[in-house]
């Protein structure tokens, strides 16, 4: 199944930060050690992913290699997720950016060395140390697939062509728009106000002080009379563009390739203000039985053929540079369609998902967290 529909429900706070020697093997203080080399496979992994991320394309080849027979179960959301994980009956999940600083404040994952992982070296830089599952130099997970929100749009219907998500905002599109029904929708909307109103001061998208989520959030009350539908599912939206429903949208590549394979006239791209994006990360459980399997897998599924046959599956964009060749190779073009090539200042434009804290990166504790975005999108709906 491919990625369609993801309830990302991101956690309200984030207790103190790690602390984390600076030296040595040992992760949080009293929590499990680094993970810095691998014994002898245990012969079974218990996994928990999302829907199809452990699909028997992959799965059935690694335990042919490794004897570490896969069970997995599919998580329906974030949430979820870490309440498995806690149970402490898996050895590792494959946790977005959501869910990754509540399971490494919560000490509920291992800290790895990525050296274990050769591919490693082949990762696009910008996902070899994210914030999201990087602490003080720390590494708690591996990087795995990654996905831009784009700006998606009909060529016949908007013109001239848009360069900015200031099109989302537009009342010339009235009833036209749509975008996910998310409340990290309220980053997207910061990241175009930190270019289209400078003055607000906004830094990171993520880190909102009251004045500047206010006026983002006002900006997103004045978007909702313009929006035919937020979409929960990527099947939603190309249902909205291919019905003439929505001209204009925030979108994920894969609907982009889903609508032009349906010969529909849409491009999407990333606009001038940049973009926010999601990425996943394999994390091992503190608790794991089958630790050993569980670094095997991960050493697995970084590799450029497993990379490129999931990037495929899901509509998604490989970590590992080396996947891409093998994309083209399966299906002609497809590296340059997820964006798989992109130069640096593509991938230096992607604002990856974080959870918004009241600690505001500065020495501050003035920003929004999470409660508040939630609250705030609910309102915006109604």
């Amino acid at each position: 199944m491919r990625r369609i529909r993801r309830g990302h429900v991101l956690v309200a706070a984030l207790a103190a930060a790690l602390c984390v020697p600076a030296s040595g093997v040992s992760s949080a203080q009293g929590g499990p050690t680094m993970i810095t080399k691998a014994g002898k496979n245990e012969g079974t992994l218990n996994l928990i992913a999302w829907e199809g991320y452990t699909y028997k394309q992959w799965a059935n080849p690694f335990t042919k290699a490794t004897g570490c027979k896969v069970h997995s179960k599919f998580g329906g959301s974030s949430d979820e997720m870490v309440t498995l994980m806690r149970t402490g009956q898996y050895d590792a999940v494959s946790a977005s950016g959501d869910a990754s600083l509540r399971l490494i404040v919560g000490k509920d994952v291992r800290a790895i060395d990525p050296k274990l992982i050769p591919d490693y070296k082949n990762f696009i830089p910008q996902l070899k140390a994210p914030s999201h599952n990087t602490v003080k130099g720390v590494h708690y997970g591996i990087s795995l697939q990654w996905g831009p929100n784009t700006l998606l749009y009909n060529t016949k219907k908007v013109k001239p062509a848009p360069n900015s998500w200031g099109v989302l905002y537009s009342s010339k599109y009235k009833g036209k728009v749509t975008v996910p029904d998310n409340a990290i929708q309220i980053a997207d909307a910061a990241l175009y106000l930190s270019k289209a109103k400078p003055s607000l001061g906004i830094k990171d998208p993520y880190e909102l002080t009251a004045s500047q989520f206010n006026a983002t959030v006002d900006l997103l009350k004045k978007q909702r009379p313009l929006v035919k539908k937020y979409w929960a599912s990527a099947g939603d939206e190309i249902d909205l563009f291919k019905s003439g429903g929505a001209t204009v949208g925030a979108s994920w590549p894969y609907q982009t390739i889903t609508l032009q394979a349906a010969k529909a006239p849409v491009k999407d791209l990333i606009p001038k203000e940049g973009a926010t994006g999601w990425a996943d990360t394999w994390m091992i459980s503190s608790k794991a039985k089958h630790p050993n399997c569980a670094v095997s897998w991960i050493k697995w599924v970084s590799t450029p053929k497993v990379q490129a046959q999931q990037a495929l599956y899901f509509g998604e964009t490989p970590a590992n540079t080396k996947a891409c060749k093998i994309m083209d190779q399966l299906s002609k073009g497809s590296c340059a369609q997820y964006h798989a090539n992109a130069t640096a200042k593509y991938f230096n434009s992607i604002k990856f998902w974080k959870t918004p804290v009241k600690d505001c990166g500065n020495g501050q504790s003035n920003c929004m967290d999470y409660t508040k975005w939630q609250q705030a999108w609910t309102d915006i709906k109604s």
